[in-house]
């Protein structure tokens, strides 16, 4: 009786050498984390060159296992017994549910394409697929093309089983999370950050993220949105953090201070220097923000290079070269859009003077910086860090 499963197989992962122990822990890790509370237990079992995945309602299987990164294709399967008789009995209890009977399905143009990881199995990759195929012809009278099949049949010979599937779907991709490290996350309430968050996880990296609120002087609308990003986001790495924290005083301080048209780069570098100290404490090696060159004023390439300069540590831009359309289409596929169009009190708009500069330097900034004292209030501003654990439904 052929058993319902998932096949799930990497990407760049098989690129690795020896060190690819390393990376397929963290994507066992990862992929376990994604079945925890799934409806029924869920068996994982690794065979050559692909994770099988059975247990609990196939489509349930299927949206879990979309969830994780370091995973580029999520095939549903059946799996059957060792045998070219089974394989047969398979492939037409796979079509019946599929497509019903050779009279519902009308002629579909077909190709059955077979792989055989066991070489003592009877018969050879090429020969098992004509066999299979002309019983294919025989049963549904559906005419073979190889290079244009509206119906892929996969055979897939295993040491202890045979695995057929009529479909093959795009999953993540990527490098498993916690493969390359640790980051922080400077999130903002709009769209680029949190698909900045994405990509970086996408390279392996496991994220934390800080949020930067307007409070006392704006409402808890961004932090509410901020909340929402992360919990969305949960789904991808699990155990996600949020440090929310106050800035509203300090910006107003800036301002006093005679920031002028330098507030907002002015601001940010501030932002920086406050992530850099809590990444420090939280062990990340690098902090990860939704730049995108020329977007707004203040990511001219100037500007970019006066904030990056208020960190030791690596500032990563993952869509440095992204254009906004490109990275709205990323946060719908992702489902973070939704929720980062929702209206709410940006700190960054805070205090924003009517012109902002586009050409700054450090030098520029340093008698801003040095009235406000930055070695005292950095450590008064994560004095105040509030810490939320959102968790993906």
């Amino acid at each position: 009786m052929a058993r319902p499963c998932v096949l799930l197989k990497y990407g760049e992962l098989m690129l690795k050498g020896r060190n690819r122990n390393r990376f397929e822990k963290r994507l066992h890790e990862a992929l376990q984390h994604a079945m925890d509370g799934a409806s029924a237990p869920v068996r994982i079992s690794q065979r050559t060159g692909v994770v099988v995945v059975s247990g609990a309602p196939l489509s349930e299987l299927v949206e879990r296992a979309h969830r994780v990164i370091g995973i580029n294709v999520v095939q549903p399967a059946w799996s059957t017994g060792h045998s070219v008789d089974d394989t047969v009995a398979t492939v037409s209890q796979a079509l019946r549910e599929r497509y019903g009977s050779p009279e519902q399905a009308g002629a579909r143009r077909f190709a059955v394409r077979a792989r055989r990881r066991d070489k003592n199995f009877p018969m050879g990759s090429d020969q098992l697929a004509a066999f299979v195929g002309a019983r294919v012809v025989e049963e549904w009278g559906w005419p073979v093309d190889l290079t244009n099949p509206e119906v892929e049949i996969t055979i897939e010979v295993d040491h202890r089983e045979v695995f057929v599937s009529l479909e093959k779907q795009r999953g993540q991709g990527g490098l498993p999370v916690g493969s390359s490290g640790r980051a922080l996350v400077l999130l903002s309430g709009g769209y680029d950050s949190p698909v900045a968050a994405y990509r970086a996880m996408r390279r392996g990296l496991r994220c934390d993220f800080v949020h930067f609120t307007g409070a006392p002087l704006t409402g808890p609308s961004s932090t509410y949105k901020a909340y929402a990003l992360v919990r969305e986001l949960d789904r991808f790495q699990g155990d996600s953090r949020l440090h929310v924290i106050p800035i509203g005083n300090a910006q107003r301080s800036l301002a006093t201070a005679g920031a002028g048209d330098l507030q907002i780069i002015a601001q940010r570098r501030l932002m920086v220097r406050t992530a850099e100290a809590l990444a420090r404490e939280l062990g990340a090696q690098a902090l990860v923000v939704g730049d995108s060159l020329g977007q707004v004023s203040s990511q001219t390439l100037a500007n970019m290079a006066t904030v990056e300069q208020a960190t030791s540590l690596p500032l990563l831009r993952p869509l440095v070269a992204w254009d906004k359309d490109e990275i709205i289409a990323e946060a719908r596929r992702i489902g973070t859009a939704e929720i980062s169009k929702l209206p709410d009190e940006d700190c960054c708009s805070l205090l924003s003077p009517p012109r902002v500069a586009t050409r700054t330097t450090p030098t520029q900034l340093e008698s801003v910086e040095r009235r406000m004292d930055l070695d005292e209030l950095v450590p008064k501003l994560l004095a105040d860090v509030q810490v939320h654990v959102p968790r993906a439904e």
